[in-house]
């Protein structure tokens, strides 16, 4: 691989990840994480949402948190195994619907009126970040909300960092969308915006 065009990862990646570890990022367990997600959840601008997409819910420990702020959420993932987990533990959550896709090749034709993307964006090549960006901004609703999140130290086999994630979609996005909040942790950046 030309280390100057880096490649989007392979849903075979994650399948070997998530087969070697069933929590490969200890999303259960980490006290860096259970910060991160209430950050995430305070962020949100409205307190509740009509339908919201979750882009990569892994095993679904956000997902079951951020269920409780929507009336419907689709969650999707390009791994099985994620997926089979998430589904378990959501169970009796009768409004997140799971989906295997993989974005931005597969994209729902529903619209939104939240889209959260976290710890996502940089395991996409530049151009496909750039084709889920435009089809994320497509598919939001009018004064609905975007929000990133991604750890931002560098990552040797993750085809961007998270800066280069939430930067790229800062520039793209400009006249589309408005940026509401950037919140800078050591570890992680979270970006919202909205459409108006």
């Amino acid at each position: 691989m030309n280390k100057s065009q880096p490649e989007t990862l392979t849903p075979n990646y994650f399948e070997e990840v998530y087969r070697a570890n069933a929590d490969p990022w200890n999303f259960e367990t980490s006290e860096y994480e259970r910060a991160k997600y209430a950050a995430t959840l305070a962020a949100l601008p409205q307190t509740h949402y009509q339908k919201a997409f979750e882009i990569g819910c892994s095993i679904g420990v956000l997902t079951k948190e951020l269920a409780a702020r929507c009336t419907k959420l689709l969650a999707i993932d390009v791994s099985d195994a994620a997926l089979e987990k998430a589904q378990k533990r959501c169970a009796k959550l009768s409004q997140i619907s799971f989906e295997k896709m993989q974005i931005p090749a597969e994209f729902p034709a529903a619209a939104f009126d939240l889209i959260l993307v976290s710890e996502v964006g940089y395991y996409l090549a530049p151009e496909d970040w750039q084709t889920a960006t435009e089809k994320i901004a497509k598919h939001l609703e009018l004064n609905g909300n975007v929000v990133l999140v991604h750890w931002i130290p560098f990552v040797h086999d993750y085809p961007q960092t998270g800066d280069e994630v939430h930067e790229s979609f800062k520039r793209w996005t400009t006249g589309k969308l408005r940026h509401l909040t950037e919140k800078r942790e050591e570890n992680y950046r979270l970006d919202v915006f909205e459409k108006n």
